[in-house]
């Protein structure tokens, strides 16, 4: 049993520029395809930390590596939603950008054209055993696996953390990126988790099982407490090769999906550290998901107007 949890949450993972393509039906190819176009402030590990700001964590800290040429962007958002940012400039690689292409007619759905920058590129010698200081729990993003300078930090943090008693999450990110590491390769460097928060495909995907209920179950058999997030089906919880609870979604208008896993996500651990059990914790994710397609990138709603209809400057 998960017990509420004294201390902050600390993220590490990606700090990215998200430009997000809102066009509607298919691409033209070879010509213009009309659309509307923003710059907003992303990355997975980065939207965890803000949603889970968001939804009362009340000190949550964000390691990430970004480029000289927006980190001072990147910082003033990430206060501005309640984060404290701990990010490492890099000398020479610029912040990562992911373009989103968003397709409004055909439920919201999204494509990912990915430069990582600067964010793949956090490595061993950015961590240090002292960011575990006061932190209850430590989550990573999955992305953090697919360069080996950033899977060198992960096998160092979850040593630390693991050393220190503070349990540990992550989420696997990318089924895309997932297929090139690797299946086995993806389970020993997981080896230490606590909590696996994968979708539904990335489950499928790690275990070879298409059934949604069987995938979870058998990669409860891998890593304690599992997660499985599955969009508009809501998310199953399981252990020990077991579906232990199935977890409605909460009704939603999709308007862009970017981002809702990391709403989801940041959600769930905010109410774990509150104390909540994992289905109740997985019930505030679909609360939190759901709103989250409802706006225009992968960030939680401020009171600013500008903001709350999902848009933010570069600057």
């Amino acid at each position: 049993m998960i017990r509420p949890r004294d201390g902050a949450l600390l993220v590490a993972g990606d700090v990215v520029t998200d430009v997000v393509a809102r066009h509607r039906g298919p691409l033209a190819s070879g010509t213009d395809t009309a659309a509307t176009i923003r710059l907003v402030p992303g990355g997975a590990g980065a939207n965890v930390a803000c949603w889970a700001a968001h939804r009362g964590c009340a000190d949550v800290r964000m390691l990430g590596r970004v480029g000289a040429d927006a980190a001072a962007w990147h910082e003033r958002e990430l206060t501005a939603d309640g984060v404290r940012p701990l990010l490492v400039v890099d000398p020479r690689a610029p912040t990562g950008t992911v373009v989103c292409l968003v397709d409004s007619e055909a439920s919201a759905e999204r494509t990912f054209l990915t430069d990582s920058g600067a964010s793949l590129r956090l490595g061993p010698d950015d961590w240090s055993d002292a960011l575990l200081d006061g932190v209850a729990w430590l989550h990573l993003s999955g992305y953090l696996l697919f360069s080996e300078q950033s899977r060198a930090l992960v096998a160092r943090a979850i040593g630390s953390a693991r050393a220190q008693g503070v349990p540990v999450s992550l989420d696997p990110a990318s089924a895309g990126f997932l297929k090139g590491l690797g299946v086995e390769r993806f389970l020993a460097l997981v080896e230490g988790v606590d909590v696996l928060l994968p979708s539904r495909d990335e489950a499928s995907l790690l275990t070879g099982v298409a059934d949604a209920e069987g995938a979870a179950a058998e990669l409860s058999r891998h890593v304690p407490l599992v997660v499985a997030k599955q969009g508009a089906a809501g998310a199953l919880v399981a252990r020990s090769g077991t579906v232990c609870a199935r977890v409605p979604a909460a009704p939603a208008t999709p308007r862009d999906t970017t981002g809702a896993g990391d709403a989801f996500t940041g959600a769930f651990l905010a109410a774990l550290l509150r104390g909540a059990g994992p289905e109740d914790a997985a019930t505030e994710g679909t609360r939190a998901g759901a709103r989250a397609v409802e706006r225009v990138g992968g960030r939680p709603p401020r009171g600013d107007q500008r903001v709350e209809e999902g848009w933010a400057e570069g600057g």
